[in-house]
């Protein structure tokens, strides 16, 4: 099936120089491993039940939205155990430590992923709790 897309050249390029540096065959296998990941990393975020410990990594712009996720991160304290963050510039990168259930912690994922300031938010699943 061909189909088309969007994407800005810069990301074109990156991506370009990322799966010929690794060998592959063609943009096309690289697309389809990319897409592949992407689908198991959400699968896997829609199907854990219960009670987990996670690392959820976020970058986002400071001055936008630095009062709004203060608020999300109090509204989340159940879940948060601890953050580490790192100032870059306007940018910042968080990461906050969870542990408890799985729903919270996925509800907290998906609205950091809200966030129009927050540019890209990763969630590792780092062991299930007994």
């Amino acid at each position: 099936m061909r189909t088309s897309l969007n994407i800005p050249q810069e990301i074109l390029d990156a991506f370009d120089d990322t799966w010929q540096a690794e060998g592959l065959e063609s943009r096309s296998r690289a697309a389809r491993e990319a897409i592949q990941e992407y689908i198991e990393r959400h699968t896997q975020l829609e199907t854990i039940e219960g009670e987990a410990i996670a690392a959820i990594a976020f970058d986002y712009e400071h001055t936008l939205v630095i009062g709004e996720l203060h608020t999300l991160q109090h509204e989340f304290e159940d879940v948060i155990h601890t953050t580490q963050h790192l100032h870059h510039g306007e940018w910042c990168l968080e990461t906050v430590f969870c542990g408890g259930s799985t729903h919270r912690i996925r509800e907290l994922v998906y609205q950091l992923r809200d966030f129009d300031a927050v540019g890209r938010v990763n969630v590792m699943f780092l062991q299930p709790v007994d």
